[in-house]
């Protein structure tokens, strides 16, 4: 592969990433605005910015998940790379395009009170987040550190990827109720925001569900785009 094409290569790698990384933020965004509960993933990080409303969820989300690589680095050890290190800035731009989508949506409408309303958008941040991960994949150019540390945790242990998710959820999920036992004194975040709620155990069964009828769709777009330039 020439110089030129190598640069086109990574030019449509990362371009779908960074495509995938917008899509999934345009569902955090959206299950927020749903206040029927959030993905596990983004729980933590928006029950901390609904105490301390002056840092943004966004802010919140690339600063959380540096634990993820503080991780990486703890059971890696010598085997902790630069490249590991590198996912700082995927996270980062992650970060601030959930705070971008929240922005969007908060401008179009205050958040939904009815709750068949609520249970649309839900899932609708479903598919959007199916989507976003596919692409993501399929680039394979950014990594997010919590994807990472999944990947990590397996190889290491030598358990199942879905059952070291749901672990991974339950226990962010347990983290997020404390912490907002100890904020707001609720289960379930604010008295404004629901951060968990059954949207969040509807995102965490269904995405990976969509995945099955999503990816069929999506490969038929991306696998002529892939055989060209990656």
């Amino acid at each position: 592969m020439n110089s030129n094409n190598k640069t086109k290569s990574i030019l449509v790698r990362y371009g779908i990433s960074t495509l995938g990384l917008i899509v999934v933020a345009l569902g955090v965004g959206l299950s927020i605005k749903s206040n029927l509960g959030i993905a596990p993933l983004s729980c933590i990080p928006t029950v901390l910015s609904l105490k301390f409303p002056a840092i943004s969820v966004g802010t919140f989300t690339w600063a959380f998940n540096l634990l993820f690589i503080v991780i990486q680095a703890f059971i890696l050890k010598k085997d902790f790379k630069w490249s590991h290190v590198m996912q700082v800035l995927p996270i980062f731009i992650f970060g601030y395009l959930v705070d971008g989508a929240i922005w969007l949506f908060d401008a179009l409408h205050s958040p939904a009170t009815n709750y068949v309303v609520q249970i649309l958008l839900c899932l609708l941040a479903v598919v959007l987040t199916a989507v976003g991960i596919r692409l993501e994949v399929v680039g394979q150019g950014w990594i997010l550190p919590a994807d990472s540390t999944l990947h990590v945790i397996t190889q290491r242990t030598g358990a199942k990827f879905s059952v070291v998710k749901v672990i991974m959820d339950v226990v962010l999920v347990a983290i997020t109720v404390a912490l907002s036992l100890l904020f707001f004194g609720l289960l379930t975040g604010s008295a404004e925001t629901n951060v968990v709620r059954e949207g969040t155990l509807i995102q965490a069964i269904l995405t990976g569900l969509c995945m099955h009828v999503t990816d069929p769709f999506l490969n038929r777009w991306l696998e002529p785009v892939v055989a060209r330039h990656l």
